[in-house]
């Protein structure tokens, strides 16, 4: 009989020992499958962030490809525009070249000082019998003078921003007003005339409103780009 219970407790010893054993390999097995789904994940997630800095980088050479390949058509028609005739005929300075010509009809800086200099002394002199009344150039606003609380100054790259209104008042004839759009219409400075009233009331009076442009000058730089995961 104590044979019989020796047996019986040495296989219960076994089987317990053998259920610890796999308890202990299901574990270890458990913790290497767990570690291996990290480590794809882990993998993925590397090689989908690799193929998203691949295609920014590969955007890149596209366009400095791009870029590179146009320089020759830009400069040849640059070339064209510095030998072109009536450019040429326009020139304010002799000594300038022909493109000097289109930098001053659509200048980077406002300057609505220079216009009104300009105004006043070229366009709107030498004309037999015209007399100026009254000359407004209106300075922009955040640019050329302070910003106020009820005019915000023009966000960069807004064509409604870059216009300068003005406005004056001149007496004369009818050929003398004539004259004068005429005047505006030659001028190198692209000028845009709004409105036009003429009031025959003893002396003739005009008064013309209208609008000049000017274009930021564009900054071109290197920036880095961070690609997010």
């Amino acid at each position: 009989m104590k044979q019989g219970n020796d047996v019986a407790i040495r296989k219960r010893t076994q089987i317990a020992n053998a259920n610890k054993t796999m308890f202990i390999w299901i574990a270890i097995a458990s913790a290497l499958v767990g570690s291996a789904l990290v480590v794809s994940i882990f993998m993925a997630q590397k090689l989908i962030y690799n193929e998203k800095v691949l295609a920014e980088k590969q955007n890149t050479v596209s366009t400095l490809e791009h870029n590179n390949s146009v320089v020759k058509e830009l400069e040849d028609q640059v070339r064209v525009l510095d030998t072109n005739v009536a450019l040429s005929s326009v020139k304010a300075n002799e000594q300038d070249q022909a493109l000097q010509v289109i930098l001053d009809a659509l200048p980077s800086e406002p300057n609505s000082f220079a216009f009104g200099s300009s105004l006043q002394n070229k366009l709107l002199v030498g004309i037999d019998g015209l007399s100026i009344e009254s000359l407004q150039v209106d300075p922009i606003v955040g640019v050329e003078t302070l910003a106020s609380d009820d005019a915000a100054a023009p966000a960069e790259g807004d064509a409604a921003g870059n216009e300068i209104t003005f406005q004056f008042q001149v007496k004369g004839s009818l050929d003398a007003f004539k004259q004068v759009l005429v005047n505006l219409e030659r001028s190198i400075r692209t000028v845009q005339v709004t409105s036009v009233r003429i009031e025959i009331q003893g002396t003739p009076q005009m008064t013309v409103r209208g609008k000049v442009f000017y274009e930021p000058a564009k900054t071109i730089e290197l920036q880095d780009k961070k690609v997010p995961r």
